[in-house]
């Protein structure tokens, strides 16, 4: 399981950045954030933080305080990386549904 959960790390957008961006204070947590938004990794990365219950940094596009928010309103949530990988799966069959619908 290990191997599994940094494979994901050598395709994270932030792989090859300053990591100190990412673990930035107020105002500049919304830039941090930008480095995100397109990584193919994004839902595997905050899987990682939530599951972890990582307190600092710019995981998965949210910050701490975003993640704490988020880890408060869905207590009952044993597996973050399970949840989000179904979630994944099902916003992409839907979007496939609505291509072919369209096509």
């Amino acid at each position: 399981m290990e191997s599994n959960q940094s494979d994901w790390r050598v395709s994270a957008s932030c792989r090859d950045s300053d990591p100190d961006g990412l673990f930035v204070r107020g105002a500049e947590q919304n830039k941090a954030k930008t480095v995100c938004m397109g990584c193919s990794v994004r839902t595997e990365c905050l899987a990682e933080a939530l599951d972890h219950r990582i307190n600092f940094g710019i995981w998965g596009g949210m910050t701490e305080r975003e993640r704490r928010a988020l880890l408060r309103r869905r207590p009952g949530v044993e597996s973050w990386s399970a949840l989000l990988e179904s979630a994944k799966r099902e916003f992409s069959g839907a979007v496939d549904d609505e291509v072919a619908r369209v096509s």
